[in-house]
């Protein structure tokens, strides 16, 4: 019987999976998300189902031999949705007895105090988004050792890629302004040194949990090019790509944040985020390197086709 890989999100995160996934011909693959509808390749099944309602997950889920958790819901209800999702996940692997693969950030280790992040890093959070996080990261684990589910964790930094979008710092503010030559708007400090994961090298991190036998049971920070120092040198990488003569960078300042944030619910979620880019911030990924061999694209290559991606004319 051929393998069954389930995406839980149609986002750039599932859609960059599902690519990884089709690459290596390991199956057949199904994607669920609210609606039923997604732009997807040829061959590639989608369903419609509410997963926070478990019985609905499950049936989505039906015949998984790997399940992967890709869901974001909205930033500024995180608190309120994303346990429920998260139930509504583990319930479908669980069912299917499949592995689950959940895709998460590094929220729950809080400020990194000077040291890069590892994954033995305890969870210190302060924000909470981050003991949101901690919390459910916990609770994959606590299944995992009871022997409900098989969980792989992959973690990813800020992240960038062709369909970056609004929320990533790197992503609409970063390289539309680039191409045309306007002001590119950024969070926090942009000389600071600063992880950052491109996405479709997610895809492939989480590809390889899903499959590779000696990934479960543990949390991987999914993989980061070293070369990658500091948010103004990505940007400036951007602007070359783009045929500028000279980056352009303005910081959004704290106060313009909180104001925005009146109005702007996902804003103001992202105020209690922004130590992320205030101290040096650097996510270690060595450990899927050294052991899955799991390697990042190389950044001038990464910021090459993100910026191709924001050239077309389909965006």
């Amino acid at each position: 019987m051929s393998d069954q890989h389930v995406i839980f999100g149609t986002g750039a995160i599932g859609l960059a999976l599902c690519e990884s996934l089709r690459r290596r011909d390991v199956g057949a693959i199904r994607m669920v998300n609210r609606s039923g509808k997604a732009d997807v390749p040829t061959g590639v099944e989608v369903v419609a189902a509410d997963v926070s309602d478990p019985a609905l997950a499950v049936a989505a889920a039906k015949g998984a031999t790997s399940v992967y958790q890709a869901l974001n819901p909205p930033y500024a209800q995180w608190v309120e949705l994303f346990p429920g999702l998260q139930a509504g996940v583990v319930a479908a692997a669980e069912t299917a007895q499949a592995r689950l693969v959940s895709m998460e950030n590094v929220y729950m280790y809080g400020r990194p105090a000077g040291s890069p992040l590892t994954e033995d890093r305890p969870y210190l959070a302060h924000t909470k988004k981050g003991q949101l996080r901690g919390r459910m990261a916990d609770a994959l684990m606590a299944a995992h050792r009871a022997g409900r589910i098989e969980v792989a964790i992959g973690r990813a930094s800020d992240y960038f890629g062709p369909n970056g979008g609004a929320q990533s710092n790197l992503g609409d503010r970063l390289f539309g302004p680039a191409l045309a030559g306007k002001t590119a708007s950024l969070l926090g400090d942009p000389d600071q040194p600063h992880t950052y994961t491109y996405i479709p090298d997610i895809g492939e991190g989480l590809a390889v949990l899903g499959l590779h036998p000696d990934a479960v049971g543990e949390i991987w920070h999914l993989p980061n090019d070293p070369d990658i120092r500091t948010t103004r040198h990505l940007v400036e990488v951007a602007y070359r790509l783009a045929g500028q003569p000279k980056a352009k960078v303005r910081v959004l300042p704290a106060p313009l944040i909180s104001a925005v944030g009146l109005l702007n619910p996902t804003v103001r979620e992202l105020s209690e985020m922004r130590y992320l880019f205030q101290e040096p911030f650097v996510v270690d990924s060595s450990k899927i390197r050294d052991r899955l061999g799991v390697v990042a694209t190389p950044v001038e290559e990464a910021l090459a086709t993100t910026m191709a991606g924001y050239r077309s004319p389909t965006r």
